[in-house]
């Protein structure tokens, strides 16, 4: 039986403003520093074989600063196919001026639904189609040999996966929150299902950035 875990990175200074980030690249705030060392302290029980995080510097240093809690060092993989969504048009906007400017049925729709991209960048269902290539290739099959496997990420990336691993439908993955510095552990057998799910450094802003 393997672990994966899930972790989003922790607030960055973006998150902080109300800003799309997407893959502009911003490092964490001192409060997401700190929700990574939080939820470090949550993971001391599993021994991870394998570290993944996107390109994105918020992730990474999520990622390192559960590793220095933990005192582990993993061979770690950073790649793009794990970034946040792209917003497009809306990337640098205060989403929260977005919501007044749009109204709130159509700002839902581009902030979480499965196929509503912004004006010149992605859907949720557009982050699952490189998403998912990418974890069954390069990291399913280590799962399946039992290895533990931490990935830091971003809150759309990881709701790609989570659909998949949860098989969670179109509809449903809208009302999915993951707030930041929050970790899903789940059990991976050995033909890759998933058995079991915890939800650990629990945020409770989660939906407020």
């Amino acid at each position: 039986m393997a672990k994966l875990v899930l972790v989003r990175h922790g607030k960055s200074e973006w998150n902080e403003k109300g800003l799309w980030t997407g893959w502009r690249d911003i490092p964490l705030a001192p409060k997401g520093i700190e929700e990574a060392h939080t939820t470090g302290e949550q993971l001391r029980d599993i021994h991870f074989d394998y570290a993944y995080t996107s390109a994105l510097i918020r992730a990474q240093q999520t990622l390192a600063e559960i590793l220095k809690i933990i005192n582990q060092h993993p061979p770690t993989t950073n790649n793009q196919a794990l970034n946040e969504r792209d917003y497009g048009d809306y990337t640098e906007k205060n989403k929260w001026d977005i919501q007044k400017e749009l109204g709130e049925e159509e700002f839902q729709k581009i902030r979480r639904s499965w196929d509503y991209p912004p004006p010149n960048g992605e859907s949720l269902k557009m982050v699952y189609e490189r998403v998912l290539p990418y974890f069954e290739s390069e990291i399913l099959p280590q799962l399946k040999e039992g290895k533990n496997i931490i990935i830091a990420a971003h809150g759309n990336s990881l709701r790609a996966l989570v659909k998949h691993l949860e098989n969670i439908s179109e509809d449903d993955i809208a009302t999915l929150e993951i707030g930041t510095g929050e970790a899903y552990v789940y059990d991976i057998d050995a033909k890759g299902n998933v058995t079991n799910k915890e939800i650990r450094g629990v945020n409770e802003s989660k939906g407020k950035v």
